[in-house]
């Protein structure tokens, strides 16, 4: 967690520089560091053991690199591990239909409890590169939608709270079909 850039370093409202394509080693070897940091935050003995908060994405510059690419790796609704590095990733589509967590968002970046509805689109288009520079263009739906866009917000100096109403944290977003992501009965 050490190596984790905290809240209110300029690193994190700062927009990230895209990669050249192919991949030197050492960004190669960040990613996989980065991955690598996700999966030992998941793991009970391993994060227990060394401290860690559990992260489903992490970004470059919350580990302090200004460049664009982060890594995600979680597990999908039928238990199937989900694990993705994006180089120089774009949004090239979304759905109009919004979603939030209901507990709210965290981040490893940030500390403390953050509270209120983060709205995120239901669905989106990510084109970018892999570690190997293969372009890939792949859709995400539901939580992995939301882990993407939150990361993607970071790439771009956003940090998640930044999209909470400042007047009303819980007040949603009017005129757009939103719903919380698990609302069983909108399902």
């Amino acid at each position: 967690m050490d190596d984790i850039v905290r809240e209110g370093d300029p690193v994190l409202r700062a927009v990230t520089e895209p990669l050249q394509l192919p991949l030197q080693s050492e960004d190669q070897e960040a990613l996989q560091c980065m991955m690598q940091f996700l999966k030992n935050s998941q793991d009970t003995e391993l994060s227990a053991k060394y401290k860690l908060r559990s992260g489903v994405g992490l970004s470059a510059n919350q580990v302090g690199l200004q460049q664009r690419m982060f890594v995600m790796y979680l597990k999908d609704e039928k238990g199937r591990t989900v694990e993705h590095a994006w180089v120089n990733p774009k949004i090239i589509s979304h759905s109009l239909a919004m979603v939030y967590l209901p507990e709210s968002e965290g981040c490893l970046s940030v500390d403390r409890p953050v509270h209120g509805f983060v709205p995120r689109y239901e669905s989106v288009k990510v084109k970018g590169y892999d570690m190997g520079g293969k372009e890939v263009v792949m859709k995400f739906k539901g939580y992995q939608a939301i882990v993407i866009q939150h990361e993607m917000d970071h790439l771009n100096g956003i940090m998640f709270y930044d999209r909470i109403n400042q007047e009303n944290p819980f007040k949603l977003p009017q005129g757009v079909e939103i719903r919380s992501l698990y609302d069983k009965q909108n399902e």
